[in-house]
């Protein structure tokens, strides 16, 4: 009788004690930054302050783009290091509209997509003043001809919400590659 009470309490209350796979994957899954590695801490240093609001889902992300960062090459490096400064000055409505944009141009049939790239590739050409001056003029209507084509955004913020890095790398949600630095 008393064996099958302890059998019985085991049984019941060692799962209680004992956290689960899936809890155990939450907490691997969303670090706070005081659990990163140090060189996890290094490379993602632009995002330290805004680390601890991210979904787990983008902590993923990040910490993926760290463990390749010290195989990529030195451009791609400055690239991304670049993209984490840029989205970390961005407000969190500018981050949903890049988001937003990310999504529409994903969405685009390839021929637009060439048509956009190079559209920004023109745009990241221009002289640093003429690419102020265009930043300064109001954003076309959305249901003006190419929203989605014009390099000339709004705001410095705001162009870099609505410009994604070339070709088609908003910031925040992927791997090392292109695909990695979106943000999903």
């Amino acid at each position: 009788m008393i064996r099958t009470a302890l059998l019985f309490l085991v049984l019941v209350l060692a799962p209680a004690l004992i956290p689960s796979a899936a809890h155990a994957q939450i907490a691997l899954g969303s670090p706070s930054w005081s659990q990163l590695t140090p060189q996890e801490k290094q490379v993602l240093a632009p995002l330290a302050s805004d680390w601890n609001n991210l979904d787990a889902q983008r902590k993923q992300k990040w910490r993926g783009i760290a463990q390749r960062y010290p195989k990529m090459a030195p451009d791609e490096q400055q690239r991304i290091q670049q993209q984490m400064k840029s989205w970390a000055e961005l407000t969190p409505q500018q981050r949903q509209v890049a988001r937003e944009q990310y999504k529409s141009l994903r969405q685009l049939p390839p021929e637009k997509k060439d048509e956009v790239r190079q559209r920004w590739q023109e745009y990241q050409s221009l002289p640093p003043e003429q690419r102020r001056e265009l930043a300064s003029r109001p954003a076309p209507s959305p249901s003006g001809a190419g929203a989605a084509r014009s390099p000339a955004p709004a705001t410095a913020a705001a162009g870099a919400a609505r410009s994604p890095a070339p070709p088609m790398t908003p910031p925040p949600q992927g791997a090392a590659t292109s695909e990695s630095t979106r943000t999903r």
